[in-house]
This record gives structure tokens, C-alpha cells and sequence, in this order.
């Protein structure tokens, strides 16, 4: 047996989650490896101003490391501040490897273990591999003609170019997704000109942010029980909005006529007020929480472009109508790749099986963790885990089940765990007929991340976070085998 035990790829929230549930379950041999030079993932990364999250703070925390949260809602800094805390707080920094991707993951039968090989040359062997590299960090760059010839500063918004002076520069912001939705009305009063290019636009709610007052902060701080149960009501409250994903529930029809409220009284322009007003159901993206976004279309400098980008000049974008707009800079909100798991390392299984190619065009996990035929191999922020709320807690129930497995074999004295083909087969079944009464369905008539080429959701969880919980303590005592 190898004498490393485990190995955690990503050092962000997931990585940090999994790292203290070893700890808490007596399990100290382990490596984080985090490319970047800090923990954090995703809110060290994306650095873009206005930046913040848009689940309530209390929610979008560990259940293990409570915070006294100014705002009801946490900004970028703050969030990154909150993981170095976690990190400090459990001693988890010297288990920290800062600065080192991990390029492959391979299965040896013989030996009962992986051999983890890193960008720094190094190749160890680890018995459990657990990946937290998560879900939205690999950016997407349109493939747009003329990209290269652009003389001003492009840039995409998770790779925010500091150096950048936007003071009284001609900006395109390309998205209106909930990244856009956020630097909009954060550049809007130093920019000269703003013109904001949408494709397809999404349904915004009001987000409600504010400061906690002083008297609510104290009373979360004198009472540990009213914190929790604060947190307990935002989990509970969020049950509701998964019923509006039904397309022919009362709720869908709630949550647009509340969408369609904001758009009549936050724009002052009817063309704009029109132009962003879907054609298509509630939820069948994903939904836009933001204050601010809708009330910087009404500025005299911010234009709404509804329009897709057909190609880059050297002066600026041309839209689908043949417009030619210049621009200084040009920012790319235009996404991620969620449907790529794992893409950024290869993980080869037993038998020298590619995950890729296990997967083909449709990513599938046991809950999102387990894949059967990569034994001791576990995945945060896998396949069909997006959503339920808070990922914060769904990665907590994640590094659970992977926790627990490990657990088990150690004290069984066995050599690895491994998943019930059946069982995968069963949940994928169960999760596609779940989503298949879902606003995301693909004919009901959007665009949205959560498709892969094979036409199946791949990226969404069904049910509220509840279900989930559930499942993760009950599922796998029947899906996994452990010999």
C-alpha cells in the first residue's frame, strides 16, 4: 500500500469541505493541490468588479465554520476571506500544495492505488483521489473571426485584466448572464461609453441585497440557535422556488409576473423594457438575481445592444445586423464550459479506461460522486449537482458520501471502493425523468449551459437540497462495493 493516503485536486470551497470532513472523521494523511497561489477556486479567480454571490451569506457558508456576515448577501473579497479563515481556522494551509496543477490521474490495479502526476514533474501514489476542481472554472472564448486584429484590450471576466484603466474608455460588455448583470452597473459611472450586447435575455429578479443591521448581527452573534435557524428558513424558503420550475405550476406563473413587475418599473425605456423581456419560461435558464443591472440601462451612456456578436475588427464588434460598434475594450462575458468535467486532468480507471471516454457525450456519477470502474475516485461538483440552492451545501454532502467511503475501507481493511453499474444506471434514469418536467428542458425553447451534445442535462440537480441530503445518506449503502 502507498503511504499517502489521500489526494484532494482544488483548493476551493470544495477542496476546503472535503479537507475538514478527513479531519473531523480522524483522517490527517492528505494533499491539496490548488494550481492557484491561494485558496478560494472560483471567488479567488474571479476578481471582476461588483463581484459577489447571489445566495444569501448564511446559506452560502459552511455548516461547520459560521461567520459574522455584514451583508446579506457576500462580496467577492469577503468570500475569499471567509475560505482563508476556514483554511486557518482547521490548519489546513501545510497540507496546501499552492502554485500545482495535477495533469493525471491513474488507476494501478496491482498496487491499489493512483499515481497522481503533477506540473512540477512529481508523481506520487495516493490510495483515494477526490476531485474538487468544480464546475464553472473553465472560461469560454466565442470563436468570433477577426478576434486576433482587435487593437484595444479584450479580455474574458473571470481573467479580469487589473491593469486596465477603464476611465473614460468605450467598453462592450458581450453577456447578460449573472456575471454581466453585476460589472454593468459596477463600470457604468467611469466609463465614457457602455454598450451591453445580449443574445438572448434572461429573467432577472430583484436580489434584496442589503447590510445586516448592527441589532441583527448581535442577535446572531449572542444566539448560535436563531443564526441557525435563519439558516434553516433560507433552505426552507427555496423549496418554493423549485416548484416554479414546473411549467404548468402556479409558481412559474408567480415568478414571471414578479420578473415582468421588475422589467415595468426598473427601465424607463419601452424598446429596452421589450428587448429584455424572454419569450420563454421562467427557469429555463438560469435565473438572474440582480438590483442594479436593470436600473444602469436606464443611464445616459449605457446602451442595451439586443443583439449576438458576428465577428471582431480592429476597431471594435459587429453584431448579427451588420453594425459595426467601437469599442476600446472589449470584455467577454460569455461563460464557462460546465458540461467538460474533469477536463482539466486526464483520469484513466481500471483497465485503462478514459473517464472521457467511460463518459462520452453524457457525463454521469452516483450522485455525482462516484463513477463504477474508477474505484476509489470521487468528484465534487460532479454531473447533476449544480443547483439546490446552495452549492456550499451540496459540496458538504458530496465530500460526506466520499468521506464516509474512504472511512469504510480503511476500516474494513480493504482495498478499494467502487460503484454498482446498476446503481448509476438507476439514478441517471431517475434525475432524467426528474428534469424532464423542468423549465431547462431543451424544447422548451432556450439556451442555457446544462446540455451536453448528447441533448441531456448534465449540470442540473432536480430536487431542493433537502432530497439531496437524503439521498447522500441513504443511496450508497446500497450502490457501492467495497472489497
Amino acid at each position: 500500500m502507498p503511504g499517502n493516503t489521500v489526494a484532494i485536486i482544488g483548493g476551493g470551497f470544495g477542496g476546503i469541505a472535503t479537507a475538514v470532513k478527513l479531519l473531523k472523521a480522524g483522517i490527517e494523511d492528505f494533499t491539496i493541490f490548488e494550481q492557484s497561489p491561494a485558496p478560494g477556486g472560483t471567488w479567488w479567480d474571479n476578481r471582476y468588479p461588483g463581484c459577489e454571490v447571489d445566495i444569501p451569506s448564511h446559506a452560502y457558508s459552511f455548516s461547520f465554520a459560521p461567520r459574522d456576515w455584514p451583508r446579506t448577501h457576500a462580496t467577492q473579497p469577503e468570500l475569499r476571506d471567509y475560505a482563508e479563515s476556514v483554511v486557518e481556522e482547521f490548519g489546513l494551509r501545510p497540507r496546501f500544495r499552492f502554485g500545482v496543477r495535477v495533469e493525471s490521474v491513474t488507476w494501478e490495479e496491482s498496487a491499489g492505488c493512483y499515481r497522481v502526476r503533477t506540473s512540477d514533474g512529481a508523481e506520487e501514489a495516493y490510495r483515494f483521489v477526490i476531485s474538487a476542481v468544480g464546475l464553472l472554472n473553465v472560461p469560454r472564448y466565442p470563436a468570433w473571426p477577426g478576434m486576433d486584429t482587435f487593437e484595444g484590450v479584450s479580455f474574458h471576466t473571470s481573467r479580469w485584466d487589473e491593469e486596465v484603466d477603464l476611465t473614460g474608455k468605450r467598453v462592450a460588455v458581450v453577456g447578460t448572464g449573472s456575471t454581466a448583470v453585476q460589472i454593468v452597473p459596477a463600470i457604468a459611472p467611469q466609463v465614457e461609453r457602455l454598450q451591453v450586447f445580449q443574445r438572448e435575455p434572461g429573467w432577472v429578479e430583484p436580489k434584496g441585497e442589503r447590510a445586516f443591521t448592527p441589532a441583527e448581527r448581535a442577535r446572531f452573534r449572542r444566539f448560535p440557535a436563531l443564526r441557525r435557524l435563519y439558516r434553516f428558513k433560507l433552505f426552507l424558503q427555496s423549496g418554493r422556488r423549485f416548484k416554479a420550475y414546473d411549467l404548468g405550476g402556479s409558481e412559474q406563473r408567480r415568478m414571471r409576473d414578479l420578473c415582468l413587475r421588475y422589467i415595468a418599473t426598473a427601465i424607463d425605456d419601452p424598446a429596452v423594457r421589450a428587448a429584455v423581456t424572454p419569450s420563454y419560461p421562467w427557469g429555463c435558464k438560469r435565473p438572474i438575481f440582480a438590483s442594479s443591472f436593470y436600473p444602469a440601462l436606464n443611464r445616459p451612456n449605457v446602451e442595451l445592444v439586443p443583439q449576438a456578436i458576428k465577428e471582431v475588427t480592429p476597431k471594435g464588434v459587429v453584431d448579427d445586423l451588420g453594425v459595426e460598434h467601437e469599442a476600446d475594450v472589449l470584455i467577454l462575458s460569455t461563460g464557462f464550459q460546465p458540461t467538460r468535467f474533469l477536463s482539466q486532468f486526464t483520469v484513466t480507471g481500471r483497465d485503462g479506461t478514459d473517464i472521457q471516454d467511460f463518459w462520452g457525450d453524457r457525463p454521469r456519477a452516483f450522485l455525482g460522486v462516484t463513477v463504477p470502474g474508477f474505484p476509489n475516485f470521487f468528484i465534487l461538483y460532479g454531473p447533476n449537482t449544480n443547483g439546490g440552492f446552495s452549492i456550499i451545501a451540496q459540496l458538504e454532502r458530496q465530500a460526506e458520501v466520499a468521506v464516509r467511503a474512504i472511512r469504510t475501507v480503511l476500516r474494513k481493511r480493504v482495498q478499494r471502493v467502487d460503484t454498482h453499474p446498476s446503481a448509476l444506471e438507476r439514478h441517471v434514469r431517475w434525475v432524467d425523468r426528474q428534469l424532464a418536467k423542468h423549465a431547462s428542458a431543451m424544447d422548451a425553447g432556450c439556451h442555457n449551459y446544462y446540455h451536453s451534445p448528447s441533448g441531456a442535462n448534465v449540470t442540473q440537480w432536480p430536487r431542493t437540497h433537502f432530497v439531496y441530503y437524503v439521498l447522500c445518506r441513504t443511496q450508497p449503502r446500497s450502490a457501492l462495493s467495497y472489497r
